[in-house]
């Protein structure tokens, strides 16, 4: 066979068959079928490539879906504060794209578009408005609310983002981290929480259980009752969702109780507490928010999150623990929610927990380094200075 369009690379290849002609004569007019090949088709003995007018034999039933799948559809993928971020990230595309003259398409955008937006925040963010990660975030939030097939090229906006990154940490940039709120830290804030009262039980339990599961904001809003089996020795604890676990394979272990913390008998004080207010159902809400009398707060029919507090909301109310213990500020570091995240890994990392167990304890894939690299915050320089292992020059134990 001979071919009249020949193409490299993964692209189909267009084959027309025909007869190779004697030395010679002229070859016959191509009136066979077209096929499709490329470098990865293989055939068997006397077997045809497929042909190049192929189409399934799709009918109009094959297109359809029924009215409860595009209900089904119509629901989010993404967690709320994950898709809070990514609306507001889409308004400020929208309206600076609106905004010029003339008017571009944000959905879908052309590379051209998706470079000129990129172009513009990194100059905002030079300006003192931005970090480099905080735009790298929102241009990846736009790059995936494109359609699939529609997507632009990210490729010079990125390549411009690690040019500025460099530029700026070389200028003195960094990154801001949130303070680590390590054993210590958690114990003062404890102490200042009046645990006679419904709040306050809420308030110590949601401190230790914070630092002792490494929580995440999100994962103590959305925790459910059965999720925290209590038991003499300690709390069974199951997280369903995680950041890393987006497909809700979840991740279980068992707390131990310590004398400081005292997770035992904190969890069962807000168990009655929650028994009492009828709020302790299984599939009830783990921590509620509390009116200022102590009762639960009602939620309007219809809320999307039912009972289940903000994550945001659960962050401030951390924040305002800490900043009433006289600790808003540790080594210079705001205290936020993932403070105490970070504090109990760096307590860990301190007393030489391996990282595999970290991972496991909170929650991070497996191999990942991120609880070194990001959340192993001592405070000041640290207790341990490798260098104090190498004797001094000259000195010997007999000296």
């Amino acid at each position: 066979m001979t071919g009249d369009s020949r193409r490299t690379g993964a692209e189909a290849e267009v084959i027309e068959a025909e007869l190779l002609p004697r030395q010679g004569q002229l070859p016959p007019v191509r009136s066979g079928p077209a096929y499709l090949v490329n470098q990865h088709t293989m055939l068997g003995p006397g077997q045809l490539p497929p042909r190049a007018d192929w189409r399934p034999a799709w009918t109009d039933a094959d297109f359809r879906l029924s009215q409860e799948d595009i209900d089904d559809l119509q629901e989010e993928d993404l967690a709320e504060n994950t898709l809070a971020n990514r609306d507001s990230t889409i308004r400020a595309f929208e309206a600076w794209c609106a905004a010029q003259d003339p008017p571009r398409l944000p959905y879908p955008c052309t590379t051209a578009t998706y470079t000129a937006y990129g172009l513009h925040l990194i100059r905002r963010g030079k300006a003192g408005e931005f970090k480099p990660d905080s735009v790298s975030q929102y241009m990846s939030r736009i790059y995936n609310w494109q359609p699939v097939d529609y997507r632009p090229d990210p490729s010079r906006v990125k390549g411009r983002i690690r040019a500025w990154k460099k530029a700026w940490v070389q200028a003195g940039g960094a990154v801001e981290r949130s303070a680590a709120v390590t054993l210590e830290y958690n114990l003062r804030i404890i102490a200042a929480v009046d645990e006679s009262t419904v709040i306050g039980k809420r308030d110590a339990f949601l401190a230790a259980l914070a630092y002792s599961n490494l929580h995440r904001e999100m994962e103590l809003a959305d925790q459910l009752n059965k999720r925290v089996k209590i038991y003499d020795t300690g709390l069974h604890v199951t997280v369903a969702a995680s950041k890393t676990d987006q497909v809700a394979k979840g991740s279980s272990r068992f707390i131990e109780d310590r004398a400081d913390l005292q997770l035992v008998r904190r969890a069962r004080a807000w168990r009655t507490v929650l028994e009492q207010l009828g709020g302790a159902g299984p599939d009830e809400p783990l921590f509620r928010a509390l009116t200022r009398g102590g009762n639960l707060v009602t939620y309007p029919p219809g809320r999307k999150r039912g009972n289940r507090m903000r994550p945001g909301s659960l962050n401030e109310r951390l924040q305002y623990l800490a900043e009433r213990a006289g600790v808003p500020y540790i080594d210079g570091k705001k205290v936020t929610s993932h403070s105490w995240r970070a504090g109990g890994n760096t307590d860990m990392a301190e007393a030489g927990v391996p990282l595999a167990e970290r991972n496991f304890a909170g929650r991070w894939a497996d191999g990942s380094h991120t609880a070194d690299t990001v959340y192993d915050r001592r405070h000041g320089a640290g207790r341990r200075d490798p260098l104090k292992q190498v004797p001094l020059y000259g000195k010997t134990d007999d000296t």
